[in-house]
């Protein structure tokens, strides 16, 4: 090669591909915090937030019927209260985090398998007024409900 032909030839930078990526992730981020507002944090996080914001109400609860002694007494209770369950979560929060972020995962997996019982539960209920549904010979399912009044059982 010659000193032309090396001079002539432009850089050609590897990582371009995964810098616009990079900048087009960003941007799509930013676009979509401006519009969603913050995404949630991993559950350990939102734990914190919800442990202080019951605390917060707890400690702004005024209980209109007690008297002004009483009153000292009731909120003197629940800020102990409050500052004992914070003591018993924090540390719990600190050692596990992303224990936290696998029960929330299990959560979610049990309330879908009970979404989808209740809907094949609940499509089977719909379909009890339809001819026949009732009826196993056909393929319906009686379900919980037992024999009719006019069906026969052969007890031996």
């Amino acid at each position: 090669m010659s000193d032309a032909t090396e001079r002539e030839a432009p850089e050609v930078d590897a990582d371009a591909w995964a810098k616009a990526c990079a900048e087009d992730l960003a941007a799509e981020k930013a676009r979509r915090r401006e519009r969603h507002g913050q995404p949630p944090g991993s559950a350990a996080e939102e734990l914190r937030k919800l442990v202080d914001a019951v605390s917060e109400k707890l400690s702004g609860l005024q209980a209109p019927l007690l008297g002004a002694v009483a009153q000292g007494a009731v909120e003197q209770t629940l800020k102990q209260v409050v500052r004992e369950a914070k003591a018993a979560v924090e540390p719990v929060i600190e050692r596990n985090p992303d224990v936290f972020d696998h029960l929330a995962a299990a959560g979610s997996e049990l309330l879908a398998a009970y979404r989808s019982a209740a809907g094949s539960q609940e499509s089977r209920w719909t379909r009890g007024g339809a001819e026949g549904a009732d009826d196993p010979a056909r393929g319906g399912d009686r379900g919980d409900e037992g024999p009719s009044a006019g069906e026969h059982i052969d007890l031996d």
